[in-house]
């Protein structure tokens, strides 16, 4: 049973997403009206359960489909630059983003009603999952079956292996990363994690990357499709066979866009001393268990002990709190370099960057054939982000231009799309995205991306 507890923490803001609650009240009308008072009182005989399942299905159906056409109407305000007025679906969920690609949310529906059954229930209305589910089938429709995925992107931590663990060999994960980049998918792990050197993040993905060593049905050019972005947007390694890690660091000089060459050393560091000194603030305040860790290009506290975990209030509070003094600071508010601020589960840290620059030097990297020029031929991803309400939605970011893989052709995959303290949400920006819960949901999510994939293939 749900306790109050729960469900009051859940209506705080930067633990909803506006968009899902948004359709969630629009479907919770004909639950209502159609199955909740028939599932009580009104009989249970097969005929009548059927009915009230086609109903709801066909309620359910029609309001997706006029969801569908105002994201429909959004996309044409947004691509008309002469019109000053706000699509209607603005005016109803403000925080709404950019759209990258449109979303057939009835199509999408109508298959998660066939796994999920969401019709057939008469007693739990249509709930956050079920949206996030069907939001994430109509964008890998929508980059399939309706257009060309040519990036994936990962989160690691509770995307590809569980928080803290790491991709071994027998992952599921695997042998679908496999098969992405046997259909010449380029692969990127844009991750936190910020290693400087190569064998830490060997010891994360050792799994995937000795399956792509030894596999004798991956040409070289689909083998060096994969590199991995530490750090946010710091750390950049491709795969390479002759190393001894199976990854070999790039230099920052060939991958940095123009944007970021401008970030000064000296605002880095007076943004991570002013995020350290209100890390040690929060620890103090909260009597927190933990420790200040400095790196060069992050900041972050984590547990004195592995054994010890800092309650989730905690350490949602501290990025806030963090996150708002950043804001207000002096080299917060000259905006000349970004940051990230978010709950890794265990620990809260500060990144320079975010997942949007992350994903955009990826975008850059495969698209520009590895090149600086192309890089330097190119806008960067948009350092403000608006928050965003949906799935494969987000500021205006690198939608267009030569020279990079597109926002329309890219699809991040995460875990932590919240609007606060969640390091995957600024991906938005720059890309379509899927909002995963599991390791479990992200193979299931490449599962129905194959098949969608090998349809149009065929």
């Amino acid at each position: 049973m749900t306790s109050r507890y729960r469900v009051e923490y859940a209506l705080k803001t930067h633990r909803r997403d506006q968009l899902i609650e948004w359709i969630k009240g629009l479907l919770a009308v004909p639950f209502v009206l159609y199955s909740q008072p028939t599932g009580v009182f009104e009989g249970q005989g097969k005929n009548s359960l059927a009915r009230t399942r086609e109903e709801a299905h066909r309620r359910y159906s029609e309001i997706l489909r006029d969801v569908e056409l105002m994201i429909d109407d959004h996309i044409a305000h947004q691509n008309d630059a002469e019109n000053p007025f706000p699509s209607k679906l603005k005016l109803l969920v403000p925080s709404i983003g950019v759209f990258f690609t449109r979303l057939p949310l009835e199509a999408a529906f109508k298959f998660q009603d066939r796994k999920r059954y969401i019709s057939s229930r008469r007693f739990v209305s249509p709930s956050f999952n079920d949206i996030r589910l069907m939001l994430n089938s109509a964008q890998i429709m929508a980059v399939t079956t309706h257009g060309t995925l040519q990036l994936a992107t990962f989160d690691g931590d509770v995307t590809l292996y569980d928080d803290g663990q790491s991709l071994e060999p027998d992952s599921p994960v695997i042998s679908r990363l496999l098969d992405l980049l046997r259909k010449n998918v380029k692969i990127g792990i844009v991750t936190a994690a910020g290693y400087t050197t190569a064998d830490r993040y060997y010891e994360r993905l050792h799994g995937l990357l000795d399956a792509m060593a030894n596999s004798a049905d991956l040409t070289p050019s689909q083998k060096q499709s994969l590199v991995v972005m530490g750090g946010e947007a710091n750390y950049l390694f491709e795969f390479s066979p002759s190393s001894p890690h199976l990854l070999s660091p790039v230099p920052r000089a060939r991958w940095l866009t123009p944007e970021m060459k401008t970030w000064d050393q000296h605002d880095i560091a007076s943004l991570l001393d002013v995020a350290e000194a209100a890390l040690r603030d929060c620890i103090k305040s909260l009597n927190l268990p933990a420790t200040v860790m400095r790196k060069d290009r992050a900041v972050g506290i984590i547990p004195l002990r592995p054994d010890l975990r800092i309650p989730r209030e905690s350490l949602e509070e501290v990025v806030l709190v963090v996150q708002k003094i950043l804001e207000l600071s002096m080299v917060g508010r000259a905006r000349r370099v970004p940051f990230c601020a978010f709950n890794g589960g265990r620990d809260v840290f500060v990144d320079i960057g975010d997942k949007s620059w992350g994903v955009t030097v990826v975008q850059r990297w495969f698209g520009g054939q590895h090149g600086n020029d192309a890089l330097s031929s190119s806008s960067s991803a948009s350092s403000s982000v608006s928050v965003s309400g949906g799935i494969g939605i987000g500021g205006s970011g690198n939608g267009n231009g030569d020279g990079f893989i597109k926002g329309e052709n890219t699809l991040h995959v995460g875990d932590q799309f919240l609007s606060a303290g969640a390091n995957d949400f600024r991906a938005r920006s720059v890309g379509t995205t899927a909002w995963i819960a599991s390791p479990l949901e992200t193979v299931e999510l490449l599962d129905e991306l194959g098949e969608l994939m090998g349809k149009k293939m065929s």
